[in-house]
């Protein structure tokens, strides 16, 4: 079973258990999803993709958790923090930064990078490599920190 296929059985279950917060959430992602085929102009999306496209929607939730916090608005913060929960799970386990740092160790000796000038094309090979199982966003501060 693919994961849209998944991701479709889960909204159907989310609407006859009546769970709001899971179908809304659901209902997102089945649109993001849309949307992107849309605009590449074919069918259906790799699985890939469609994680590509639940990566960036966490990331989108973090960004507004960072701004609700600042807004005192605790009621928004849990809203995003349970949509984060559940598109989490259509995405492979993430490594942990230890795991990162390892594998972007493995990469900098196989390119021999030496500078921060190096940083794209590292980045272009550790994300390669780690497929999804990392955010670029901390992928990139641990090979900066590498690097420098």
């Amino acid at each position: 079973m693919n994961l849209i296929e998944q991701i479709t059985i889960d909204l159907r279950e989310a609407l006859k258990t009546k769970d709001a917060a899971r179908a809304s959430c659901l209902r997102m992602l089945k649109a993001a999803i849309t949307n992107k085929e849309v605009e590449k102009g074919r069918g259906s999306l790799k699985d890939e993709d469609i994680q590509s496209i639940i990566s960036s929607m966490i990331r989108k939730s973090k960004e507004a958790i960072e701004g609700f916090h600042q807004g005192n608005r605790e009621d928004l913060v849990s809203k995003e923090e349970n949509e984060i929960k559940i598109l989490s799970q259509y995405l492979p386990a993430q490594l942990s930064p230890a795991e990162i740092e390892k594998t972007i160790k493995e990469v900098l000796a196989e390119l021999s990078a030496s500078g921060v000038k190096d940083l794209g094309k590292l980045m272009k090979a550790a994300m390669a490599r780690l497929g999804g199982k990392a955010q670029g966003k901390e992928v990139n501060e641990i090979a900066k920190r590498l690097l420098s």
